[in-house]
């Protein structure tokens, strides 16, 4: 299962979690936090100089002045040990420089960030910094032992042992705290935002629990009544004098209930295909590029025996057979290829064409929808096409 937060990460087994990136990312995480020392030091040596009411002034405002830029700057940051999405949550500026500032004033993003932008000059950075130096102090001073003069060999070695013993024991308050912060940074710079997700997930839950019940529907009521139907054509064509005009209209109203009876199927694929739910995703990708009017190439390799779960499976076919009906209407390519693997518990798709290129993700051909549908389930989407192709779009899709 894979991790996409460092507290995720820190609940699985030591030793996983040791031997992992995740205490490194951690460390690092809040080591940029050093940053912020030569501007709090600029700080107290201009009230040394110039006395305490002009560098609060001016701590003042240079807060305010940063409050937007250190805000983006935390919501990129935030990556280091939170792979979930973080979006910006202020909405579009008005017209002109005024209009700017008089959208970004009526927003409470603006106004929780400069709150944030306060509470991280005046007491984040030092928190930050000071936890790393707790957790990692003791365990390196026990591990300076031999290099003290002091200290004679035999003694030093059994405190070096000790501090080897305590040093992995460091990143987990080190990544508890990155971990604290990272949910103060995401509730306070991100809004509502991992409610919206949740709602989201929720809605496409719903979306998929009715496609599910119409697929069946379809297949055990429409269908089964129309092969009944048609079965029952062809046995009076049987009876009835070839060539004759009740033969005549027989065969076509047999003929007609073939093509509905076909149409129904292909409509029954499309809702949600039953290849899928039986065999799983490999063969259901090998049945949609069979059907594609491009040839497809297939290279897609899981675990064998190994079943993704449903939510991946749906959201993986329907990339791809989103993807091929995109290569078919827009790209003039004369073949396709489908790669997928699953490495580290991540499902990595890539359809690529050998077509015009030029696709844009905004200019309404689906892709849009895709990376809104790949969002629900923590995934995300690349496209790179460069006019002349070839067209590569990627998909990596979390399996936890």
């Amino acid at each position: 299962m894979v991790s996409l937060t460092a507290l995720h990460a820190m609940s699985t087994r030591p030793l996983r979690y040791l031997t992992s990136a995740w205490p490194w990312r951690a460390l690092a995480y809040l080591l940029v936090s050093v940053g912020m020392v030569p501007v709090v030091a600029g700080l107290v040596q201009l009230a040394y100089t110039a006395g305490l009411p002009v560098a609060v002034l001016a701590g003042t405002v240079l807060t305010v002045a940063v409050a937007p830029w250190l805000a983006r700057f935390e919501r990129w940051r935030l990556r280091l040990v939170d792979r979930m999405p973080v979006r910006d949550p202020h909405g579009p500026p008005g017209p002109g420089p005024l209009g700017r500032m008089r959208t970004r004033l009526r927003e409470p993003a603006s106004w929780r960030e400069l709150g944030f932008a306060a509470v991280a000059v005046l007491a984040l950075w030092w928190i930050d910094l000071g936890l790393v130096a707790l957790g990692l102090w003791l365990p390196l001073a026990l591990m300076s032992a031999p290099l003290q003069p002091t200290t004679e060999l035999l003694t030093s070695l059994p405190l070096t042992a000790a501090g080897l013993v305590m040093l992995p024991l460091a990143a987990y308050p080190v990544t508890a705290w990155a971990a604290v912060r990272a949910t103060l940074v995401r509730t306070v710079l991100a809004g509502d935002e991992a409610e919206l997700v949740r709602s989201r997930a929720r809605l496409v839950d719903a979306f998929e629990n009715e496609r599910r019940r119409i697929e069946r529907d379809l297949h055990d009521g429409a269908q089964q009544r129309l092969v009944a139907l048609t079965m029952k054509l062809g046995l009076a064509r049987l009876d009835l004098p070839p060539g004759s005009p009740a033969e005549v209209q027989v065969r076509e109203a047999y003929d007609e209930a073939q093509r509905a009876l076909a149409e129904l199927r292909e409509l029954i694929r499309g809702v949600h295909p039953q290849v899928l739910t039986d065999r799983g995703l490999p063969a259901a990708v090998l049945d949609v590029a069979g059907r594609s009017q491009v040839p497809v190439d297939v290279d897609l390799v899981l675990q064998e025996g190994r079943r993704l779960p449903p939510a991946v499976e749906v959201t993986a076919y329907y990339v791809v057979s989103e993807a091929l009906t995109n290569v078919a209407k827009h790209s003039g390519a004369s073949r396709c290829r489908v790669r997928g693997r699953l490495v580290k518990g991540v499902l990595d798709l890539e359809v690529r064409d050998d077509g015009v290129g030029g696709a844009d993700q905004s200019g309404g051909s689906g892709l849009e929808g895709l990376a809104d549908r790949l969002a629900v389930v923590d995934g995300a989407m690349s496209l790179s096409s460069p006019v002349g192709g070839p067209t590569v779009l990627r998909a990596e899709i979390p399996c936890a």
